[in-house]
């Protein structure tokens, strides 16, 4: 294939699988949460860390990712000891972070905001070896967290006083939960974006769920989704010249549609073949007795 014979477009690719594997094995606990905005919020703290990155001449990838796990370890701080004036404070770190990303990179020698559209909006050309490196380095955490500690962790996404009940560290899951969003932020800011990445961590989980309510069906559909709409995105990006980031979550939006479309009938068919395969009354328990009728004591 034409699309392989660029070294650049080879650690787009990479990074659009890894991507489409990590953004949806954490989503499927973000939306079982009730967290779906998470990883929006995390996005725009990351922001700063990209800046940082620039001012120090770092890795903006790196930088990403600790300013990310800051800001997510605050964020379950929040919703720990400030339930009734969280909101604001998140409000404010979100806005802050936001901010510290423009300001920094305005600080730094020869920076503009026009060097954050690729970290905001994603770009194929802008991937580069150290970020690539990154990416697996961080990818490989996601993935050993999510499925080394599924069960735990929908544990504790399901019911957190069952599973506090039954002996497993709330807090401390609650917790690597956050920061494991937190990173995949990170590793999806250069292929998806800082702005859209929480598409790809919720649209996949809830397109899957249109299939299917077991956990692990939802958790290897929605990660089947989401590489095949970041690879699928990459390449449309690469042969049509448009958006990675903007191309990617329109195509997860259309694969929610068609889901969604598909499993209508098939669950009006699953409804009627549950209904046809339950028994019916015992006639011998509806029907009156020949003797009781002859007597006359139905009517009585």
């Amino acid at each position: 294939m034409e699309i392989l014979d660029y070294a650049f477009m080879q650690r787009a690719l990479l990074a659009a699988v890894l991507v489409g594997i990590t953004a949806p094995a954490v989503g499927v606990y973000l939306v079982q949460r009730r967290q779906a905005l998470m990883g929006d919020g995390i996005g725009h703290v990351a922001m700063t860390g990209v800046g940082l990155g620039f001012l120090l001449s770092w890795s903006p990838v790196w930088m990403a990712a600790v300013v990310s796990v800051v800001g997510a370890v605050f964020m379950e701080l929040v919703r720990w000891y400030a339930r009734t004036r969280g909101d604001i404070a998140l409000a404010m770190l979100f806005y802050g972070g936001m901010a510290g990303g423009v300001m920094f990179i305005n600080l730094a020698p020869g920076g503009s905001t026009s060097n954050l559209s690729s970290f905001l909006f994603g770009s194929l050309s802008t991937v580069s070896p150290s970020d690539v490196t990154a990416i697996c380095v961080l990818a490989a955490f996601v993935v050993l967290v999510t499925v080394g500690l599924r069960r735990q962790l929908f544990a504790v996404s399901q019911d957190e006083e069952f599973a506090r009940v039954t002996g497993l560290p709330v807090r401390f899951l609650n917790l690597l939960t956050a920061v494991t969003a937190a990173v995949t932020v990170s590793v999806a800011m250069r292929v998806v974006g800082l702005l859209l990445v929480s598409a790809l961590m919720v649209v996949p989980v809830a397109a899957a769920q249109q299939l299917t309510r077991s956990f692990a069906a939802t958790f290897a559909i929605a990660v089947a989704i989401g590489v095949s709409v970041a690879v699928g995105g990459t390449v449309t990006s690469y042969y049509q010249d448009v958006p990675p980031g903007a191309t990617i979550v329109l195509l997860t939006i259309g694969a929610f549609i068609l889901l969604t479309v598909l499993a209508a009938p098939l669950a009006r068919r699953r409804a009627r073949a549950l209904a046809a395969a339950r028994p019916g009354p015992d006639p011998a328990e509806c029907s009156i007795p020949a003797s009781r009728a002859a007597d006359g004591k139905v009517g009585a």
